[in-house]
């Protein structure tokens, strides 16, 4: 009898313990056959979706990746990199191919106040005031530089006494990107023309289009800087600095170690060391320089001087400025020499001038190519037929040993 009543105790527990499973509508062998399946398809989910982070990064946007490396050496999202002020000491240039072009120009004006500017403003464009032939040197070239013979400001006084003073309304410094210009000089005796305070206006429009500038700066050290421009596989250095005016006060004040100007080198070395700077920093290295005597074509005594200075120093090609005139070329110590590029667009006058072309490849010049043109009724154009010719024959007159072929190609 007891057995009977035990065999019926355990069979009324087993038949409540399946009533209760049934309840949930799975039984006992189903419910853990569910329970392997979840964690079965739930593995190659999460081995998917929740991979480590290393891994995650190796997936991302390989251009993101890219951006973040860019910035991780100093330079912006923009490709620069920049003082506390926003002026631009470097930047990464763009290029077609292995060769980076150089383009260089001398002055130019964008005061209202004269005929050039008046005159465009009745043509409606800058790009009215060039030829297609120009324009397309200017747009095609890799790093396009010339001389703003300038300030940019509304505010100040004119320096008194002084022949001519320019000055430029700030909203005019976007004609330079109009024209294709990726780096200017203010190194020249009109970037004071209106007081200190017209300087330092300048250096702030510049800055905020974003268009380097060498040559002047809030002292010394601004004045004095170089700026790089990263153009493919090399680095290649600009300088720019003034022997005008000669005077032991002059009206355009040098910059000092606390007071803004331009960068001096008359008497002052310190050009040299930052071309031996440049040249240990670099693969090539250019000095604009703003020298000579204006409208004529010979040199005067502080030129060739300077040019072999610089040329020992480390500088790979010297571009002068300031004469308003066409000056020689000529090989200074190895370093291919113009000493003055002209006026490029400055006045309505007639006058040859010039751009020059200049190709580098791995740190060494490919060809120097001089383009004549000619300034006449504020117009730039370049120059073809016996127009052309006129000047190449010009230019190899005043040149010395250098050869000059029928395209402008220079042999030094």
């Amino acid at each position: 009898m007891t057995l009977i009543i035990t065999l019926l105790a355990g069979a009324s527990a087993m038949l409540v313990f399946l009533l209760l499973k049934t309840e949930d509508g799975l039984a006992y062998g189903e419910e853990i056959s569910r329970i392997s399946r979840i964690e079965e398809e739930d593995i190659p989910v999460k081995a998917e979706n929740k991979q480590p982070e290393e891994e995650m990064a190796e997936k991302e946007d390989p251009d993101e990746q890219e951006e973040l490396s860019g910035q991780d050496d100093g330079f912006d999202e923009s490709g620069c990199i920049r003082n506390e002020n926003g002026r631009i000491l470097e930047k990464k240039q763009q290029t077609k191919g292995d060769e980076v072009t150089l383009l260089f120009a001398g002055d130019i004006l964008f005061d209202d106040n004269y005929t050039v500017m008046i005159t465009m403003r009745k043509r409606g464009d800058i790009k009215a005031c060039f030829s297609e032939e120009a324009l397309r040197e200017m747009e095609e070239a890799d790093i396009f530089m010339l001389n703003n013979e300038f300030t940019y400001t509304d505010r100040g006084e004119p320096t008194p006494e002084k022949q001519f003073t320019f000055r430029a309304k700030p909203e005019n410094a976007a004609l330079l990107h109009e024209l294709g210009v990726d780096i200017v000089s203010l190194a020249n005796n009109h970037a004071y023309d209106y007081g200190e305070i017209s300087l330092l206006d300048s250096l702030d429009t510049l800055e905020k289009i974003d268009m380097p500038y060498v040559g002047a700066g809030r002292n010394l050290s601004e004045a004095s800087e170089t700026v790089y421009f990263q153009a493919g596989d090399q680095r290649i250095a600009y300088l720019s600095a003034t022997q005008i005016e000669r005077q032991s006060s002059p009206d355009t004040k040098g910059a000092t170690e606390t007071a803004p100007g331009v960068f001096r080198c008359l008497t002052e070395t310190k050009i040299l060391d930052k071309t031996a700077e440049a040249k240990e920093n670099s693969d090539f290295v250019v000095v604009y320089i703003h020298w000579g005597t204006e409208k004529t074509d010979e040199l005067d005594w502080a030129q060739p001087d300077m040019a072999k200075s610089l040329a020992e120093a480390g500088a790979d090609l010297i571009i002068g400025d300031h004469p308003h005139v066409l000056q020689p070329l000529a090989n200074v110590n190895g370093a291919p020499t113009i000493y003055s590029v002209g006026n490029y667009w400055f006045n309505s006058s007639p006058l040859d001038t010039c751009l020059v072309k200049v190709k580098i490849k791995d740190g060494e010049m490919q060809s120097f190519q001089f383009l004549p043109a000619l300034q006449s009724n504020c117009y730039t154009e370049l120059l073809s037929g016996a127009e052309k010719e006129r000047v190449l024959a010009y230019m190899r007159s005043i040149s010395g040993s250098v050869t000059i072929d029928a395209e402008g190609y220079v042999t030094f």
